[in-house]
């Protein structure tokens, strides 16, 4: 999800504001160049946006309009550890079966909102999930909360993202420009496997998505369909909230090695395609 500022990639920002650096033949050379300006959303992306919108105004209304006025402070806080995710599955047990549907709108609003502006903590509220719904109704809503939060991402990203994600992840960007250009043709196989393994941080794929001109249904089908796998895990684990000492223990080397395998069934299409190419 939400990942800190690296400190090469700044570093890397301010070396190539120097004098010179890019304006050089040798600087430019072998460097894709970033694409350039892109219009305003379309009307079904700017329908879209305005529907996530609208999600998370309604979610947030009616948690204040059911939620105990006593308990406020309880239930409208995000968790930022394992502790707090305990705390609020014990608080919240009995508001989110009384008031279900209100809960989870309002769950809906704040991951939305989370994902939207890379507010780190969305796996802490995964793991809310699993342990208050289980592991079928927790993941059908993590997977839902975060495809909405991701294309939310997305299109403020299209809007106002390109300074920022150019400031923040210039060498990212860069390399994500040259692979989706050299995978045109089988770029929804490439995005899945991105989505799937851990190979590039979602909010970085999430922001530089529509700077690098993937289209929004092949980032939305991608989104969907690609975090199954990671949110079926931690959903599962929140089932088991008492036994987990660290988030780390949700992705330790096996649960890796099997991301990477599931991932890598989606570009297989184009391996095959680039035999038969070369033959």
């Amino acid at each position: 999800m939400a990942m800190p500022f690296a400190r090469r990639d700044i570093e890397a920002a301010g070396a190539g504001a120097g004098p010179g650096n890019d304006d050089s033949p040798a600087a430019k050379k072998g460097k894709p160049e970033l694409p350039g300006a892109r219009p305003a959303l379309t009307r079904s992306e700017a329908f879209a946006f305005a529907a996530v919108l609208a999600l998370f105004t309604a979610g947030i209304f009616c948690v204040f309009l059911t939620a105990p006025r006593g308990e406020f402070g309880q239930i409208l806080r995000l968790p930022r550890s394992l502790a707090d995710v305990r705390l609020l599955k014990d608080n919240l047990a009995v508001y989110a079966r009384d008031y279900q549907a209100n809960f989870i709108l309002g769950y809906c609003s704040i991951y939305i909102f989370m994902q939207t502006f890379m507010i780190p903590g969305t796996i802490f509220m995964s793991l809310l999930a699993g342990a208050l719904f289980g592991v079928i109704k927790g993941g059908i809503l993590v997977v839902f909360t975060a495809t909405a939060g991701a294309s939310s991402c997305y299109f403020v990203s299209k809007l106002i993202g390109r300074p920022l994600v150019s400031w923040l992840w210039p060498e990212k960007l860069r390399y994500f420009q040259s692979e989706i250009a050299k995978r045109k043709e089988k770029l929804l196989n490439y995005m899945l496997f991105l989505r799937i393994t851990p190979t590039l941080p979602n909010t970085f794929i999430n922001m530089a998505s529509p700077i690098v001109d993937i289209p929004f249904h092949i980032f939305f089908a991608a989104t969907l369909v690609g975090l199954i796998p990671a949110s079926y895990i931690t959903v599962k684990a929140g089932r088991a909230l008492g036994d987990l000492k660290s988030v780390r223990e949700l992705y330790d080397f096996k649960t890796l090695v099997v991301l990477f395998l599931i991932g890598s069934v989606a570009v297989v299409p184009t391996i095959l395609k680039r035999k038969r190419t070369y033959e």
